[in-house]
């Protein structure tokens, strides 16, 4: 469904632009419907790189993403924001995605307006409704509430429900539990479990493994831009084959054995 071919970035840096580097070099993947795809790697490998370039917001130099078939790249207007309909994203930080002097559900206004200008506002309130509850959060806890009367777990929810009103086929989940403490992570992962068993592609982006061995079917493994190791999820960690993959491996602590 959602497919990167010899995809490559290279932003332009130092001074007036001068200069370039290359933050993806050369990634190929690919994400089917009902699955969990995890893009693991430190910081600069990468990752929210290429899950920007999936939502057109950093575009590729070379190579293709395709949705459906469809190179994103020439998609406008219109086109882009069908494209929109299907793929979104939700990123590190719920807190930065609310503006604190508006209500939480203010960022469904922009959806509606974009969207749904035409639905009445019961329907529109039942659509809310709905995707409130696809993602366990009660109407009456979180709607007419300020960002900072709810958790982040709460607001992460919100912005996840956000992307469901638009019966989305692909969600890029960039970081999105990073920022969380531990009793709200299994919580918005076993969401996203939930969402894959509804038939949602994720880009689940991370710069932990063991949250990737949690949800993921594939793997891929990425250092300095470039893909080190990739595939089913079971054989990435159980069977590595790059010294950099078994590296990482190896330096995830162990429930059970104390550092001593």
């Amino acid at each position: 469904m959602l497919t990167l071919d010899h995809v490559s970035v290279r932003y332009k840096i130092g001074t007036f632009g001068g200069g370039s580097l290359l933050a993806v070099d050369d990634v190929s993947f690919s994400v089917e419907r009902g699955s969990v795809l995890s893009l693991i790697g430190e910081s600069g490998s990468g990752k929210s790189t290429i899950g920007r370039s999936i939502l057109r917001l950093v575009p590729a130099q070379s190579g293709r993403i395709t949705f459906d078939g469809v190179d994103v790249s020439t998609l406008h207007r219109r086109e882009l924001k069908e494209y929109y309909r299907h793929v979104q994203g939700v990123f590190q930080d719920p807190f930065s995605s609310f503006n604190p002097i508006y209500k939480a559900d203010h960022v469904f206004a922009t959806v509606r307006e974009g969207f749904f200008p035409g639905l009445a506002d019961r329907d529109w309130r039942r659509k809310i409704e709905q995707a409130l509850e696809a993602v366990s959060l009660t109407p009456a806890d979180v709607l007419g509430k300020y960002p900072h009367q709810l958790s982040g777990g709460q607001l992460q929810r919100l912005l996840v429900a956000r992307a469901l009103l638009l019966d989305i086929d692909v969600l890029v989940a960039d970081e999105i539990i990073s920022m969380l403490d531990a009793s709200t992570r299994i919580e918005v992962l076993n969401l996203l479990g939930d969402l894959k068993a509804r038939g949602l592609a994720i880009v689940f982006i991370t710069h932990d493994l063991s949250l990737g061995n949690y949800i993921s079917d594939e793997t891929v493994i990425l250092k300095k831009g470039r893909v080190v190791e990739a595939g089913p999820t079971p054989e990435v960690y159980g069977h590595p084959e790059d010294d950099y993959t078994r590296a990482l491996l190896a330096a995830v602590p162990h429930l059970g054995r104390r550092w001593t």
